[in-house]
């Protein structure tokens, strides 16, 4: 294959915050959200730069070690070939360490833009191999399905190969996150997982991972049974008992509400009418915010506004 041709103009991708597992469906389900990372990059003559506003903004490195740069270098050698150099300046708004798919939409961020800045980078690299692409770089497809394509998500894996199906979520469904101040490696929450699980507990939360995708979609009346989970929630709480307690708090008054992928964010689902009461809940230390769905996805967007 030929070496790649790229724009010279700078491309934006937005990419929006997810919220993986979404109670039984471990591994599995998404949702996309409405809280945003932007990422402009432009093909430089020489070099690296790299400026990050926002989330992360002190922390995060502004060399190769960079997720996004990673990611980008991955995706450009699938496309062809490196460009001489690259200028990045991230607006990073999703938090990190706390559940929300920060990474995902690093990760996300850098193949589309790699993509979107080599001329005729759909043809090299179509949305399934994104989808491969991202899942490979992250581990697991759960988040990157939903980063990518919006809306609420299922992924698999098939053969070693990631897929996933999008659907539309019931517009009636409003997300409330609860952000705690400190974060929580998803290591750490993994590390917590037994090896094996009893029979009638993953019964269980496969039944309830079927009817979630009815409640999400259909029959949000559904939702506070459809999100009840024995698999991962419980086993984590060591690492993250006050969102757990959280949790059991909010569906103890009828809230459909889960640990945010590895945590530590709560996410409650809630018709409209009680979003801004439900969000009144949680008390100190705790940043409850009343979200959007997303129904785009990861997308390329005009430089100006």
């Amino acid at each position: 294959m030929a070496g790649p041709a790229f724009r010279a103009a700078a491309v934006r991708v937005r990419t929006p915050a997810t919220s993986a597992n979404l109670g039984p469906g471990f591994d599995a389900l998404g949702l996309s959200l409405g809280l945003y990372d932007d990422v402009v990059v432009r093909v430089a003559d020489s070099g690296l730069h790299v400026d990050i506003a926002g989330e992360g903004a002190d922390t995060l490195p502004r060399d190769e070690s960079h997720l996004l740069v990673r990611s980008m270098r991955t995706a450009f050698d699938l496309l062809g070939g490196q460009p001489r150099g690259l200028e990045i300046v991230c607006a990073n708004r999703i938090p990190h360490g706390r559940g929300l798919g920060s990474s995902s939409a690093a990760i996300c961020a850098g193949i589309v833009a790699a993509r979107a800045v080599t001329i005729g980078g759909e043809q090299r690299l179509d949305d399934a191999a994104l989808l491969e692409l991202a899942n490979e770089i992250e581990g697991h497809p759960d988040n990157v399905a939903a980063c990518l394509l919006g809306g609420f998500t299922l992924a698999w894996m098939d053969t070693g190969t990631a897929h996933a199906i999008r659907m539309d979520p019931a517009d009636s469904i409003v997300p409330v996150v609860f952000v705690p101040g400190k974060p929580v490696l998803t290591e750490t929450a993994r590390g917590l997982l037994p090896r094996t699980v009893p029979h009638v507990d993953a019964a269980a939360n496969a039944g309830r991972a079927a009817l979630l995708v009815e409640a999400l979609t259909r029959r949000p009346e559904l939702l506070l049974a459809a999100t009840e989970d024995r698999l991962h929630q419980d086993y984590r709480a060591p690492a993250m008992p006050d969102s757990v307690a959280l949790v059991n708090r909010l569906r103890a008054d009828g809230v459909p509400a889960v640990i945010s992928g590895a945590g530590p964010t709560v996410l409650a689902l809630v018709e409209d009418a009680a979003a801004d009461k439900v969000a009144a809940l949680a008390g100190e230390g705790w940043a409850a915010n009343r979200l959007t769905l997303d129904a785009a996805g990861t997308c390329v967007l005009p430089l100006a506004g």
